[in-house]
Order: structure tokens, then C-alpha cells, then sequence
């Protein structure tokens, strides 16, 4: 079955109202693959700007979110206040939430369940370690990582898994495209074996770690390389590149 190529651009905690006006301004006016779902993640208090300037034609998410729709919890957000401000993605997982704010594997299980119930799509980001990968466990890793995810969604239409080797985020090093397909195609193999075969054929796997116009389209020529998380790239014009990887 063919899964529509899907290409998030995770903005993290850059730009202000200028830079990112600019950068929307480019995004509307580009001639982009109308087979490709884009969705630019934003910062918290960016979301309510970036969705009333982009085009519909692009979606737009938060870059995480709290487990319950509200209350004493001073500095998050809600998958109800995202919606509110018209957005329908969010970001869980990724590797600065878990490596610099160390948030458990529990706790994105329990985002992910929340979001998915709130009426969210969810970027589920999964990834190891460079001493992961050196000493032979990413597969142990992620698989662990993607079952504590897994067990938390019922609708797996409205989830994208997004593998990010965390050594290759913002290093400037990319999985080769082969490490990328070899991760990916096991991790399609886990979900049939441990959810579905429907599943594993529909859900999209998306790329990140440095990203970028050079490698976007080797890596887009992957059988199981359904897209692409991009980080710094995805504040510069070169994205649309990226987004037309496939074309």
C-alpha cells in the first residue's frame, strides 16, 4: 500500500515573529509536491502565528505537550490548547525532550495515549545514543521505545514514527541511507510481529538527524523511508528541497 511521504520540519526553540514570518512567506509562495503531507513544528508560543500565516495546505504542531488537558502544571500545554489554536499535530519523544529534560519512556506513553484521545496527530520520535549504537543495542533501543509508544495508541492512522539517531542529530552526521532503511525496515518487521501487518504497512517511518538538500534525496529513495523529521534545515529555504525530495 502506498503510504503518502510525510515531512515535518521541527523548528525547536529558534526564530521570532520577523525570521519566521519570512520563512512562511517563502513556504506559501513555493511550488511544493502535492503528494506530500508537510508539517512545520513550532514553538508553544509561535503556534497561534505560524497557523494563521501558513497555508492550509501545510499543518502545523506543537513541539510536545502535558498528559492531561489542564490544570496546576505552570509551563506546559495541552493537546485541548493546541487544538483551540487550530493546530492538529504534536512532537513527543524527540531525543532533547528525553535526553535534556529527561522525560521517561512512561511519561511519552502517557503523552501519546492523551494526545491520540484529544483528537492529536502524533510524531512519536524514537533513537539511540551513539554508545547505543557502538556497543550493538540500537535494535534493543528502539524496539523498546516503540513498544511503550505502541501500547499506548488504538488509532494508528493518526501516528508517525519518526527515527532519530540521536548521534545524528544536529552533528552534522547522517545515518547513511542504508543505516536509515536497515532501522526502518526492522522496525516495520516489529510492528507486524507485535501489532499488525496493516499497521506496519500503512504507518509512515520517517527520518531525522541532519537532514538537509544534499542527502534528502537518497534517503527518500529508501523503500521504508516514508519522509523526514528535518531540524535546522527545515528554518531555511533549502527545506522545500527536502520537502520536494520525491519529485
Amino acid at each position: 500500500m502506498s503510504r503518502k511521504f510525510f515531512v515535518g520540519g521541527n523548528w525547536k526553540m529558534n526564530g521570532d515573529k520577523k525570521s519566521l514570518g519570512e520563512l512562511i512567506k517563502t513556504m506559501n509562495g513555493a511550488t511544493v509536491d502535492s503528494n506530500v503531507e508537510v508539517v512545520c513544528g513550532a514553538p508553544a508560543i509561535y503556534l497561534d502565528f505560524a497557523r494563521s500565516n501558513l497555508d492550509a495546505k501545510f499543518g502545523v504542531a506543537a513541539q510536545n505537550c502535558y498528559k492531561v488537558p489542564k490544570g496546576a502544571f505552570t509551563g506546559e500545554i495541552s493537546p485541548a490548547m493546541i487544538k483551540d489554536c487550530g493546530v492538529n499535530w504534536v512532537i513527543l519523544g524527540h531525543s532533547e525532550r528525553r535526553h535534556v529534560f529527561g522525560e521517561s519512556d512512561e511519561l511519552i506513553g502517557q503523552k501519546t495515549a492523551h494526545a491520540l484521545e484529544s483528537g492529536l496527530g502524533v510524531i512519536a520520535c524514537i533513537g539511540e545514543k551513539l554508545d547505543e549504537r557502538e556497543g550493538g543495542i540500537t535494535e534493543k533501543v528502539v524496539f523498546a521505545q516503540t513498544k511503550v509508544i505502541a501500547d499506548n495508541v488504538k488509532d494508528w492512522s493518526k501516528v508517525v514514527l519518526a527515527y532519530e539517531p540521536v548521534w545524528a542529530i544536529g552533528t552534522g552526521k547522517t545515518a547513511s541511507p542504508q543505516q536509515a532503511q536497515e532501522v526502518h525496515e526492522k522496525l516495520r518487521g516489529w510492528l507486524k510481529t507485535n501489532v499488525s501487518e496493516a499497521v506496519a504497512n500503512s504507518v509512515r517511518i520517517i527520518y531525522g538527524g541532519s537532514v538537509t538538500g544534499g542527502t534528502c534525496k537518497e534517503l527518500a529513495s529508501q523503500k521504508d523511508v516514508d519522509g523526514f523529521l528535518v531540524g535546522g534545515a527545515s528554518l531555511k529555504p533549502e527545506f522545500v528541497e527536502i520537502i520536494n525530495a520525491k519529485a
